[in-house]
């Protein structure tokens, strides 16, 4: 990867992220802030769709962090038993609410390395949530489609989530982060799907067509 020539094909992807997705916001439905954590947290791995289709029944009994740290873990699994890693999610969840309720007033951290220390947040969970619930973009969420994305246009050679955020935050000026998660996500679920098909008429890979041809592992 030629870095002139990466950060302009992604100066290119992130001016077309702007016009087409210009006000970033997830589609994982919530009411109260906690309930936003708690749908991403169980997002990893797992459909947006599966998850709210959970998060319906569960954020009527659970809304805040107290209700959630409140929860009966044999219970919470069970409620939430729908999505991937189930148990590791639910446990980590009730310890973040627990957390969240003792040391922080119930109240969500606006800062991205308090929200890392909570159990089930990461890196790209942390920058997402900044994102949606305090319009603030420290950082480059990546996920399955950034990733899937930043090695298609050749602008990360690595597979590490983390260090595809740092690849990608050298690439891009950070008045443009906003874009990057919640703009290839919608573009990668409604436009451009994971599995090989042609996309030569697709609008970013018009803008680099060796796009193409690379269909890479997620």
């Amino acid at each position: 990867m030629d870095s002139a020539d990466g950060r302009a094909r992604a100066l290119r992807m992130v001016a077309y992220l702007k016009r087409e997705y210009s006000k970033p916001k997830s589609e994982l439905k919530y009411k109260t802030p906690f309930q936003f954590l708690v749908a991403v947290v169980l997002s990893a791995q797992c459909t947006d769709k599966l998850v709210n289709k959970v998060t319906e029944t569960l954020f009527k009994k659970y809304k805040t962090a107290s209700d959630f740290a409140r929860a009966n873990p044999v219970d919470f699994e069970k409620e939430v038993a729908r999505v991937s890693f189930f148990r590791n999610k639910a446990k980590a969840i009730i310890g973040a609410a627990k957390i969240v309720e003792h040391q922080y007033a119930g109240k969500v951290p606006n800062d991205a390395d308090l929200l890392q220390k909570l159990p089930g947040v990461g890196y790209k969970t942390a920058h997402v949530v900044l994102g949606e619930l305090y319009d603030t973009w420290p950082g480059i969420p990546t996920d399955t489609h950034v990733k899937r994305f930043a090695r298609k246009f050749d602008l990360t050679h690595h597979t590490d989530l983390k260090k595809i955020s740092k690849d990608l935050e050298a690439l891009i000026p950070k008045k443009d982060w906003k874009y990057v998660n919640n703009g290839l996500v919608l573009y990668g679920r409604y436009i451009c799907k994971a599995r090989r098909h042609d996309c030569l008429q697709h609008p970013l890979t018009k803008l680099w067509p060796e796009a193409a041809e690379r269909w890479p592992r997620t």
